[in-house]
């Protein structure tokens, strides 16, 4: 049975609140997926990777660059791609779900990634799209991530997105 992944993404800044959400929702997804996706570098990706192995997971970074060793510290696969922000792609493809966690414009192209090819994104305290599926609490997420997991099939039912995002 193939491996269940998360991507999440967020800022490549973030501190305060932001960081110790990150840091809680990587612990709590460990949970229900097998791997956490992210684009490997500092910010919300480090601060979920960072909660992401206190519970046991196993994470990958898909980096913009070519050095590995670019990977914040929490990362277990580095993939370094020499696509710099084409690399959005790659980590939002690379997920069977995905959750935003506040960002900027490069959080912001992978939400556009995920609505463009029907990939599920729950959003908690991020951009507020058509489509994005909103939560306000990491367990909300969670439980989220966990529904969407169960009723995922090899080929992503449309109709049950647009169920899961009206509001």
């Amino acid at each position: 049975m193939r491996k269940k992944i998360v991507s999440v993404i967020g800022g490549r800044r973030c501190a305060g609140e932001v960081e110790r959400l990150a840091q809680k929702l990587g612990k709590k997804l460990t949970k229900v997926v097998d791997i956490l996706a992210s684009g490997g570098l500092s910010g919300t990706m480090r601060a979920v990777c960072r909660g992401f192995k206190s519970g046991g997971g196993l994470t990958i970074g898909i980096l913009p660059g070519y050095d590995k060793s670019c990977a914040n510290p929490y990362v277990d696969i580095a993939l370094p791609t020499g696509l710099g922000l084409a690399r959005n792609v790659l980590v939002v493809k690379s997920a069977d779900v995905v959750v935003a966690l506040p960002g900027e414009a490069g959080t912001l192209s992978e939400i556009a990634y995920c609505l463009q090819f029907g990939i599920p994104v729950i959003s908690l305290n991020s951009w507020d799209i058509d489509g994005v599926i909103k939560v306000k609490t990491v367990e909300e997420a969670v439980e989220k991530v966990k529904e969407l997991l169960k009723r995922k099939s090899t080929a992503w039912d449309i109709e049950a997105r647009k169920d899961l995002t009206k509001k």
